[in-house]
């Protein structure tokens, strides 16, 4: 069986409640069909992504005079 492609959803400017429906349907079909180990693997790698994201964003915060 092969994987269904789904587009990567287009957030808006405001980021809403659709655009959070929008990421959670996408990931959604994009899991689906992984196993545990695989669908686990993935949600860690993008905390660990997002984490490092707002890492650097606190850092430019911060030196900011």
């Amino acid at each position: 069986m092969g994987k269904t492609l789904i587009a990567k959803p287009s957030i808006s400017q405001d980021f809403t409640i659709e655009d959070i429906h929008k990421i959670r349907e996408y990931h959604y079909e994009l899991t689906k069909d992984m196993p545990f180990e695989e669908r686990a693997e993935f949600y860690r790698k993008g905390a660990e992504e997002f984490t490092d994201f707002l890492a650097k964003r606190r850092e430019l915060v911060v030196s900011r005079p």
